[in-house]
């Protein structure tokens, strides 16, 4: 399994910017009211990335000898893959509120406090996901043994992998 790219990251970004900009445009231009995601939106992106670190944080104990007992690489791998898929969606919707908060402030007239606060803290608390998915995606990594064969040879030795010890 290889690392998120910061490459994708900024794709699935722009994207959101993209799309958080072009929803409300389209809502706007059709005389509706802009779109303002829930309080609970970036609520529940901080207890994600919270989870997903709690996740994460077993598998590198066990990596690293902290605790007894062989690490599952099935649970090891599905954490990893939920850290990846967690940055990415933190990064869509950190996006699309960035989108919405880019119209909103284009806009010439004033936005209300509420519907700004939303956006500013679903944009926020995309970044917190992104960086904890990146995290626990470090966490669930494991140094390259000796005896593992890899091509390419260019592999400094932290390439996501998972085994038992």
């Amino acid at each position: 399994m290889r690392r998120t790219s910061p490459g994708v990251l900024i794709v699935a970004g722009v994207l959101g910017i993209a799309a958080g900009f072009l929803i409300d445009q389209l809502l706007t231009s059709a005389g509706r009211p802009t779109f303002t995601p829930a309080i609970t939106l970036p609520i529940l992106l901080a207890l994600l990335g919270a989870v997903v670190i709690a996740l994460a944080v077993p598998i590198r104990r066990a990596t690293h000898g902290t605790t007894k007992g062989a690490v599952n690489p099935f649970r090891a791998l599905r954490v990893a893959m939920l850290a990846k898929a967690s940055s990415l969606v933190g990064a869509a919707i950190g996006g699309l509120g960035v989108g919405l908060l880019v119209f909103l402030t284009t806009r010439p007239v004033t936005p209300s406090v509420g519907s700004l606060g939303t956006v500013i803290a679903t944009a926020v608390c995309g970044a917190l996901l992104v960086a904890a998915g990146l995290v626990a995606e470090h966490l669930c990594t494991i140094r390259k043994d000796d005896d593992d064969e890899q091509p390419g040879g260019d592999d400094p030795g932290l390439e996501p992998r998972l085994h038992n010890h």
